[in-house]
């Protein structure tokens, strides 16, 4: 069949994001990573920034091994990831945390918590794929217990009534970052504001650490920051709705989510629900998400890809606590919004390969290099290149993240019979799949032994119609899935009619037209400047920016007070 939409295909994205986080990384500082990336100055350039060394270690490290895993490579780019993980044993200090080094481009060396939710990731990663590993597992376990050892715990309430004691386990921080030399300064802060949930976005590694280890105070300070964030910080409403950081909230949901699962808590599933379903609320059907909830004006607001990563694993994480209905949602958002906010064409980008770098600049083959990374700040039509942080250091270490949640959530296995989550090309070492989707509703699944096979039944498959080998078959149903017994070499399909449909949705308060072919977004009106999203047909030449639609607007909309918030 003639392709005329562009399909969807994660394992291509998977291979433009390796090469962002193998190439966007400086090879005189053993494969530090660069942050800042300014694509629309002439020449462009990526510069480091004092995160490259805290945040971005970490995050690129389980990145990269996101990326080795979905594409089934464990030797393409096993030097930087080397890299990554020497830098990541670096500058550990006091209370086992991790600070900073002392580069030209950072000031004050401090631990920040709310980058000790990077670092334990990379540390858990490293520990799933060799338990073994010593040093790994050192910093881990001291990384934990020196975070417990910094909290307050807050064991009486003294109101104008009385004194009571607290019935749950209570422990925030005292402040955002610890100081190298001086510790919790209270006169030094992030300035972020939000220091309970900031910080809380810790808890899904914790969690993960004692699901990996069983370490028992790993699972004590996930609790106990919980129970703070969900309570006395006041963070939440009576309904879990909240006022600013999307990407920390849903983050530290997917969390507590997972704690509520791993520990038979009902409380905390329903409350990470409930945190999940506000953001929802704030976002398309097609995954756009915002950044902030109610702190900027709508219409001012954009769509980090961090915040679409943490509502497809939050989405997964209640998608495992039971509620199949937030399937729909992890396939539209990954199939759409996330693969709109990668970049892919560079052609406008101008860059000067002859020019050295030099004081923590690059300028060499800028473009080339940037394919792959992902923005920190997509309208749902557009990326708009002259924003802060359009191309985000932060998105290109998370975004595999979500890619990997995809690809492992496309084939799972229910009542013993390997179900079809997402329709894309896939091949399992049970399954070969293939999707006809968005061109014709036509979808595939060839039996590589002996079982039972089926798919997922969303709305938009109406009337669908079985048949195995082209013979018409009737298919078991359980709930919203349908599977049929194969042999080995046989196809089991489902077709049903497939027709573009257009949707009205209002997204920062703004109207738009948006058409659907099943689950996949083929175009949106009005088309968006710069950057134009959402030019999936094939048959329609492409609106491509040119190098003076992105002109640099000046260096202070880069200076120090618009770094990452």
């Amino acid at each position: 069949m003639e392709r005329r939409y562009e399909h969807f295909d994660p394992l291509e994205s998977a291979r433009l994001a390796r090469n962002y986080l193998t190439q966007m990384v400086d090879e005189n500082r053993d494969f530090l990573p660069y942050w800042l990336l300014l694509p629309n100055k002439k020449p462009a350039e990526a510069a480091h920034c004092r995160v490259d060394d805290a945040e971005l270690v970490g995050s690129w490290y389980e990145g990269l091994s996101s990326l080795m895993r979905i594409l089934h490579d464990k030797e393409t780019g096993k030097e930087v990831l080397a890299g990554f993980r020497r830098h990541l044993m670096r500058s550990w200090g006091e209370h086992g945390l991790r600070y900073s080094e002392p580069y030209p481009w950072t000031h004050t060396i401090h631990a920040s918590f709310h980058e000790m939710g990077y670092i334990l990731p990379a540390l858990n990663r490293m520990l799933e794929e060799d338990p073994g590993d010593k040093e790994a597992e050192r910093r881990a376990s001291a990384l934990v217990r020196g975070m417990r050892e910094l909290v307050i715990e807050r064991k009486v309430r003294s109101f104008w009534s009385g004194d009571f004691p607290e019935t749950e386990t209570l422990y925030e921080f005292p402040n955002d970052i610890y100081l190298a030399d001086g510790g919790f300064d209270l006169t030094h802060h992030t300035g972020r504001g939000e220091q309970a949930i900031r910080n809380a976005v810790v808890v899904p590694a914790l969690v993960k650490r004692w699901e990996l280890t069983g370490d028992p105070v790993a699972l004590d300070l996930a609790v106990g920051l919980t129970n703070y964030v969900l309570g006395p910080s006041r963070y939440f409403s009576y309904d879990m709705h909240f006022f600013g950081h999307v990407h920390s909230a849903v983050w530290f949901a997917g969390g507590v989510v997972t704690l509520g699962r791993l520990t038979g808590n009902g409380t905390y599933i329903k409350k990470g629900k409930g945190i999940y379903d506000f953001a929802r609320s704030l976002s398309a059907d097609f995954g756009w998400v915002p950044e902030y909830a109610r702190w900027h004006d709508p219409r001012e607001e954009f769509c980090e890809t961090c915040c679409i990563k943490d509502m497809i694993v939050c989405a997964k994480a209640l998608i495992d606590c039971g509620y199949d209905e937030y399937w729909a949602d992890l396939d539209r958002f990954s199939r759409n919004q996330l693969m709109e906010n990668q970049v892919r064409y560079t052609g406008y980008v101008v860059s000067d390969d002859m020019r050295p770098d030099e004081n923590g600049v690059t300028y060499r083959e800028i473009g080339r290099r940037m394919r792959g990374g992902f923005t920190g700040g997509s309208e749902p039509n557009s990326m708009t290149l002259t924003r802060f942080r359009s191309i985000a250091g932060c998105c290109a270490g998370t975004a595999p993240v979500a890619l990997e949640t995809a690809v492992n959530a496309a084939v799972t296995r229910e009542n013993g019979a390997y179900i079809l989550n997402l329709a894309f090309d896939l091949e399992t070492e049970d399954l070969t799949v293939r999707s006809a989707i968005p061109d014709a509703g036509e979808i595939s699944l060839t039996a590589k032994r002996d079982l039972t096979a089926g798919f997922r039944l969303y709305g938009w498959m109406r009337d669908p119609a079985f048949t195995v080998d082209g013979r018409a078959v009737t298919p078991e149903k359980n709930g919203k899935t349908a599977a049929y017994p194969l042999t080995a070499g046989q196809t089991l399909t489902c077709a049903f009619p497939l027709e573009t449909e257009e949707k009205a949705e209002t997204v920062r308060e703004t109207a738009y037209t948006v058409r659907w072919r099943g689950p996949d977004v083929v175009g949106i009106d009005p088309p968006g400047d710069h950057v134009r999203l959402y030019q999936r047909d094939l048959r329609v030449p492409k609106a491509l920016p040119t190098p003076d639609d992105v002109i640099f607007t000046g260096a202070a909309n880069y200076g120090p007070t618009q770094q990452k918030q």
